[in-house]
């Protein structure tokens, strides 16, 4: 028995479908018709022998099948492009191309400016995309499983089958309270919502003096801000303190604080990228320089 593979073009107009989740408006994107998306559609669950989007009056919506069969695709796509441009660099001896980084907000902030900087020097060709996203659920290493991204910054554990990595530092928890305050131990407790370890949930639970969160927010950015504000104290990673402002002040928590351990991941084809390997370079010699060695 012989299997029909995908077109390219079937490959594109399912990643448009899903992002847009709508045939209509994946069309427009793409500079097709709806029927033609919609042929390319129904001839791609026929390759594949699975439903991939359930289609209503509300658009178009994938299916298990569709979600996992998309990130191929858009996976699919991306090794395409890396061949074109690592075909043109074997040929003019020219690096040229882009690559998609997801990081959470501190390492974006602070953490790929220096990397960035130094990589773009090395290869002025190569344009970095830099995309912000929260590390919760799935998180970054399900954005680069995907096909969204070719490489995370993420916190550990994040273990996703399909993905290779490895651990770059670790920073300890520290208290971050209104600069000046007598008791920060006292204050609201400021939570924010993040992928954290089995034994930092674990250390928290043993801390009676840390009361029960009175704030909730999704960005340590914003807790930064509002313990500024005198708002209440929050217990976040070291590298979110950098370049805090003057009215933020730090505590370190105890002699065994939680640790965050902070990684790449990519996925097995992209790690064998030339362009992704020497980012991966800058990104691991600036973490050995800058922090902690992960033990």
């Amino acid at each position: 028995m012989t299997h029909e593979d995908l077109t390219a073009g079937e490959l594109r107009i399912l990643a448009a479908v899903e992002r847009e989740r709508s045939f209509s408006a994946a069309a427009i994107r793409l500079g097709l018709t709806q029927s033609a998306v919609s042929y390319a559609v129904r001839a791609a669950e026929r390759k594949i022998g699975m439903v991939l989007f359930q289609r209503g009056r509300n658009g178009a919506r994938p299916t298990a099948a569709g979600t996992a069969a998309v990130g191929h695709a858009r996976r699919i796509l991306r090794l395409m492009d890396v061949m074109r441009a690592e075909a043109h660099a074997a040929s003019t001896g020219e690096t040229t191309g882009n690559i998609k980084v997801a990081a959470f907000r501190s390492a974006a902030f602070h953490l790929l400016p220096m990397v960035l900087a130094r990589f773009a020097r090395r290869y002025p060709k190569v344009t970095v995309d830099v995309r912000i996203v929260q590390e919760i659920g799935r998180g970054i290493a399900g954005e680069v499983l995907e096909g969204r991204a070719d490489l995370g910054i993420v916190t550990f554990p994040s273990r996703v089958a399909g993905l290779v990595g490895r651990d770059l530092f670790a920073e300890p928890y520290v208290l971050a309270y209104p600069a000046g305050h007598p008791d920060p131990r006292s204050l609201p407790m400021i939570d924010w919502h993040e992928n954290c370890s089995v034994e930092t949930k674990r250390w928290l639970d043993r801390q009676a003096w840390i009361p029960p969160s009175d704030i909730q927010v999704e960005d340590d950015g914003v807790v930064l801000s509002m313990v500024g504000y005198g708002l209440g104290s929050a217990i976040v990673p070291r590298l979110t303190l950098v370049d805090a402002p003057p009215k933020v002040a730090m505590e370190e928590l105890d002699a065994a604080p939680p640790i965050r351990r902070v990684g790449y991941v990519t996925t097995s084809e992209m790690a064998n990228s030339a362009v992704v390997r020497e980012l991966v370079g800058e990104l691991r010699a600036h973490c050995a320089k800058r922090f902690a060695a992960v033990g």
